[in-house]
């Protein structure tokens, strides 16, 4: 299974349709793709807790009652994963910072390996308006990658200007993840 995560709350617009067809091209190669969009779900911010860990370094485990443990272990049972998410002033949207943050904060020095650990994460950034933005929002998202073990793959950039294309080139890209194409490691 591969998890594909969306944080827009326009269920019709861009950062949806990316969504969509990473979903089809993970059913395309003969892979199942379970699509989470976590602007619908409960997701709240990192309180930085205590000393500014809480329990998440020692547990692996938020003190937060939300989402975010199931994305974990998602995650941690997924074969790879797709991140999707708007372009907001050159970075991730709010919701997909709450997710990386918390991700983070659990897994980047689980004892037990991060869930993200080996992972082929696609990265996808779709920017609605200018455009702009979009190469800066990868970067942190790569960033993120690096801190919990992942193995980036495409990072995608989109904007309403080349959405047919690219769309498309998402499709593919998530088409080669489920079939195993890419590289394995660094």
């Amino acid at each position: 299974m591969y998890l594909i995560v969306t944080s827009s709350p326009n269920s019709d617009g861009l950062t949806a349709a990316c969504g969509k067809s990473a979903c089809k091209g993970v059913a395309e190669a003969g892979g199942a793709a379970e699509l989470i969009d976590i602007s619908a779900a409960k997701l709240a911010p990192c309180r930085v807790c205590g000393n500014g860990w809480g329990t998440c370094r020692e547990t692996a485990k938020c003190v937060i009652n939300d989402v975010l443990s199931d994305l974990q272990n998602k995650l941690r049972e997924s074969e790879g994963a797709i991140l999707v998410t708007p372009v907001y002033f050159g970075q991730p949207s709010e919701r997909m910072k709450y997710f990386l943050d918390r991700f983070r904060r659990c897994e980047a020095f689980n004892k037990d390996g991060s869930a993200a650990r080996g992972k082929q994460i696609d990265l996808v950034a779709a920017a609605g308006g200018s455009g702009n933005g979009t190469a800066t929002c990868l970067a942190e998202m790569e960033q993120w990658c690096r801190h919990v073990g992942a193995i980036p793959q495409e990072r995608i950039g989109v904007t309403r200007f080349n959405r047919e294309a690219m769309l498309q080139v998402i499709q593919d890209a998530a088409a080669r993840l489920a079939l195993g194409e890419y590289f394995k490691g660094f």
